[in-house]
């Protein structure tokens, strides 16, 4: 799997805390990428970096708000980190539960922003690795014949309820054949059980 890279993106119109930001991330062996607007940031990056955005909150056009909401319909997965000089409850709570990390108001201390950083990157590489598990489990499936995926289907509908005698007498075929579809489906999962498979289908499906 790729790393992640500690790459920073500081979006804010004030050229004084782009500045002061940008030298104390870099001082702490930050990569930093600065832009003076969110239109700035939309034409310069796209979907598949990776990275942390520190983003002011009442820019002049494109405000924080709506640039978050942008990058979220667009599918842009990385963590932001709200900074502002006048913002409230209300703004900071239409943040957090569109998956922003906090919510810092200025002035703040740095070491408070390195903290929060970090925990973005966290959440960078568990998104990353989810993402890669993700994958991974929808290219085996692609591997399942039609038959295949119907028993998974039963299955997962109905773990509790799928003995091999009622999935034959669903699809109106042998229990043998269904136990031999059943070993081939654990086979090309490379799992060992029934309860692995349904995580695994599951885990396809999450959001």
């Amino acid at each position: 799997m790729t790393e992640v890279k500690s790459l920073v993106f500081i979006i804010d119109d004030d050229e004084d805390i782009r500045t002061s930001l940008s030298r104390a991330l870099s001082r702490r062996g930050f990569e930093v990428r600065t832009f003076v607007s969110g239109n700035d940031f939309l034409q310069s990056v796209g979907p598949n970096e990776t990275g942390c955005i520190v983003l002011d909150f009442g820019m002049p056009g494109i405000n924080g708000l709506e640039l978050q909401q942008m990058l979220n319909a667009d599918g842009f997965a990385m963590p932001i980190i709200f900074i502002t000089g006048h913002g409230g409850v209300p703004e900071s709570v239409l943040a957090m539960k569109a998956g922003a990390i906090d919510f810092l108001e200025k002035p703040f201390r740095t070491d408070v922003l390195i903290d929060r950083i970090q925990t973005a990157f966290t959440s960078n590489v568990a998104a990353s690795k989810q993402r890669e598990k993700i994958q991974k489990a929808k290219g085996k499936l692609e591997t399942l014949t039609v038959r295949e995926m119907e028993i998974v289907r039963l299955i997962v509908e109905t773990p509790s309820n799928t003995t091999s005698k009622e999935i034959a007498r669903t699809l109106d075929i042998s229990p043998r054949t269904v136990d031999h579809h059943r070993a081939r489906i654990l086979e090309k999962m490379q799992i060992k059980s029934i309860v692995e498979l349904v995580d695994l289908v599951l885990t396809t499906k999450t959001p």
